[in-house]
């Protein structure tokens, strides 16, 4: 007697899907039948169904390495590419809070203005009042806590929406940076003190930067396997052990590629640091926690959320808070790398274009501006785009002008591409 066959998803056939479990109804490897030709058309069928990962990220920003490789033999040395890692954490560490937002379908257009306001408080706090520079820095990353909590009562229990509430905020808050500046609309602080050596500081012994390499790459290859195991024990789709050699291989790669080139200038950048240790915890929180599937639920439906027994208000506020807390954290590295606070620069904290570039962060790398898609790691990927054209050009001297329009060109295009995914998906039946 023939056993049964399964249908493509891994069920059994029949018209009601109900059946006994056979061997063939066990649930199935994915991406990986046990050749790299079977594992390409894998890939090449997610590509073609429309699905947005990392592989269309990682290609461009090879392309833009190389472009800008052949036109200035300086880009891709240890030097600039040390200095890279250090101006992706201030943006980045904004678009991890914009992820936070995004995912429930929301905006915050107040973050450039709170990581201004931020850095305003602990300058006139500490420059100007004597305050250590640890408490002051508690106090405006607790500002932005704040005014994320503010933004998050106006649109959670009042009903405001959040574009309005955050884009008043954008303003009020960018006045207050002005009133608390004075006159002079900048205040240095001190390059030998501790927030200076945000981005100053680097780990010069090479063993540091190894060591992160190794660490990330082992967390990678447990937590996948971790993973593996769950989805075969749940009967859900999994990744066969070569495939997930195969990934590990990759990013052990790249982590040590990586290592090698920045203890080739100074070492491991403290910034750095502080940032993969931002997206790991955001990450665990977001995937490995109850509250942050409540956040997933939330960005897939309201009405569906509530009836599950979610507290959407709570969840919302909490996440405007998030978002206004790394706003105010980025901001200080952001003045960390001018040292001094001053809203009034194209680069700095409370500029507009601190917010352009932290939305289009989160965008590119593959967070959806239609919710309940996205991760803090593709901040990592989306900001590496951004500051690489900022700085490939900043070496070939072109003016802002020019690299305005550009972002904004890049920006355009990651959206478009993430309709017409939720199009695709959408005609497909697919939620």
């Amino acid at each position: 007697m023939s056993r049964e066959r399964p249908h493509r998803d891994g069920g059994p056939a029949g018209a009601d899907g109900a059946g006994p479990v056979t061997a063939d109804s066990r649930p199935r490897p994915r991406g990986w039948s046990g050749n790299l030709r079977d594992y390409a058309l894998e890939v090449r069928g997610s590509v073609r169904d429309g699905e947005r990962g990392p592989l269309l990220v990682i290609a461009g920003l090879i392309v833009i390495w190389i472009v800008f490789q052949a036109l200035d033999d300086k880009f891709l040395s240890p030097r600039n590419l040390s200095n890279l890692s250090v101006e992706i954490v201030g943006t980045g560490l904004v678009a991890v809070g914009i992820v936070f937002v995004l995912l429930i379908r929301e905006i915050d257009l107040s973050v450039g203005s709170v990581s201004g306001l931020a850095g305003a408080a602990f300058a006139v706090l500490n420059v100007n009042q004597g305050v250590p520079e640890w408490l002051a820095v508690i106090v405006a990353v607790a500002v932005g806590m704040a005014v994320g909590a503010f933004h998050g009562f106006f649109f959670a229990w009042l009903g405001v929406p959040a574009f309005v509430v955050t884009l008043a905020g954008l303003l009020i808050w960018n006045g207050l940076t002005l009133y608390l500046l004075g006159a002079s609309g900048t205040i240095n602080i001190d390059e030998e003190g501790l927030v200076a050596s945000l981005t100053s500081r680097h780990f010069g012994d090479d063993l540091a930067a190894y060591a992160v390499a190794a660490l990330g790459t082992a967390g990678y290859f447990l937590a996948a396997h971790r993973k593996r195991s769950r989805h075969r024990a749940a009967g859900m789709p999994y990744r066969q052990t070569p495939e997930i050699w195969v990934r590990t291989g990759v990013l052990a790669a790249v982590s040590f590629t990586a290592a090698y080139t920045l203890n080739r200038f100074q070492g491991l950048p403290f910034a750095l640091l502080i940032f993969l240790t931002v997206l790991v915890v955001s990450d665990y929180v977001l995937r490995r926690t109850r509250y942050g599937r409540r956040v997933y639920a939330l960005g897939g439906g309201v009405e569906a959320a509530r009836r599950a027994g979610i507290g959407v208000e709570r969840v919302r506020v909490a996440m405007f808070m998030v978002s206004g807390t790394l706003a105010a954290f980025g901001g200080l590295f952001v003045a960390s790398g001018l040292t001094s606070a001053s809203p009034t620069t194209a680069r700095a904290a409370g500029s507009g274009m601190l917010l352009i570039n932290a939305i289009a962060a989160a965008v590119i790398g593959g967070t959806s501006l239609f919710g309940g898609r996205g991760s803090p790691w593709s901040v990592l990927l989306g900001v590496l785009v951004i500051q690489s054209i900022a700085s490939g050009m900043g070496l070939l001297g072109v003016e802002d002008a020019v690299q305005f329009m550009i972002t904004g060109g890049v920006l355009l295009a990651a959206v478009a591409a993430d309709a017409l995914t939720r199009r695709t998906e959408a005609r497909r039946g697919r939620p």
